[in-house]
């Protein structure tokens, strides 16, 4: 059974990225123009960055950008300036034990990690190894995995909802933010092997212009 299609054009993609430009809308922990860099011209980052940017995805789960990135910001000053690393004076900054737990694990543990990930081969092997980080989910090694520059797919709640609306199928009901349904994974693949083919750009990077679209109301959905 079919449901009412989106369409997405090269025109478009553009337009939406454009849009997001010139709102000051052009970012994610970093804006576009790294992402897209690091999308394109594959870098290896210091063990300082890499705890960075798997600290910022295990606190953007649940909060407002702007939310997350004045917490991480604060986190990251105090894993800084601080050797010796005090659970209570951070559990002081954010009340989440659990994530708390993690960042600290994942700070002193980072050196390990990164060079961990960065003897890994295969897309495969690096996504499977990011899941099993402290608080790093399936979905959330996706985020990882892109922001570290890695030419993979979130597939949030919002990509799920567009992959399913360019399809025109019915499979509202199988949309899920914690265990992506092979259906939904299918159509968002098809989206992205779409726009890669109009725009010629990386789906990494496609799919952030999209995800924040419609995360703003560029895309109606």
């Amino acid at each position: 059974m079919e449901s009412e299609k989106i369409i997405l054009s090269r025109e478009l993609f553009f337009k939406l990225e454009k849009q997001l430009f010139d709102s000051g809308l052009d970012s994610d922990f970093e804006n576009f123009s790294i992402i897209k860099e690091r999308l394109v011209n594959k870098q290896k980052l210091s063990e300082n960055d890499f705890a960075r940017h798997a600290i910022y995805v295990i606190l953007a789960g649940g909060f407002s950008q702007k939310t997350a990135k004045k917490i991480h910001a604060q986190i990251m000053d105090y894993l800084i300036k601080n050797s010796e690393l005090k659970f209570d004076e951070l559990f002081g900054t954010f009340h989440n034990k659990n994530k708390i737990k993690a960042i600290i694990k994942i700070w002193v543990n980072r050196q390990k990690y990164r060079n961990f990930y960065y003897n890994l081969n295969s897309i495969e092997e690096k996504l499977s190894y990011l899941s099993t980080l402290p608080h790093i989910g399936k979905i959330t090694a996706n985020h990882l995995a892109r922001n570290l520059g890695e030419n993979v797919v979130k597939y949030d709640i919002w990509i799920q909802r567009l992959g399913v609306a360019f399809s025109g199928m019915n499979l509202h009901n199988k949309i899920d933010n914690t265990k992506l349904d092979q259906d939904v994974k299918k159509a968002c693949d098809t989206m992205f092997k779409y726009l890669e083919v109009e725009t010629g750009l990386p789906r990494g990077y496609i799919d952030v212009v999209l995800w924040k679209s419609c995360q703003n109301g560029l895309i109606k959905l």
